[in-house]
């Protein structure tokens, strides 16, 4: 497989990746997220993973606007990302087990 080149590399992003990396408990996630982010962004990333995770289990457009909200212009370039993006949210996917975060939604 190709070495993935990021469109944002930088020695300075490597440095945010690496400090995200190096975050070893929840608390810490959170912690660092509410210092280095707005509420509204935490809570953009936060919808866009429920959409990730409603698109790949096979939720209409309609269902996901309607149970969150979020606009069929951010499902549609969440689903783009899915398709056509770089495997980010497969990495979670993989890793997460959405059913302990989403009961009976999905």
């Amino acid at each position: 497989m190709e070495e993935y080149k990021s469109k944002l590399k930088s020695l300075e992003m490597d440095y945010l990746v690496d400090a995200i990396r190096c975050l070893e408990t929840r608390e810490e996630v959170y912690r660092f997220l509410e210092d280095v982010c707005t509420i509204t962004e935490i809570k953009a990333m936060e919808q866009r993973l429920k959409v990730a995770t409603m698109l790949k289990n096979k939720k209409t457009y309609l269902d996901i606007a309607s149970s969150t909200g979020v606009s069929t212009a951010t499902i549609s370039r969440v689903n783009k990302s899915l398709n056509y993006g770089t495997n980010g949210y497969d990495a979670i996917f993989e890793r997460v087990n959405w059913k302990d975060y989403y009961k009976e939604e999905l």
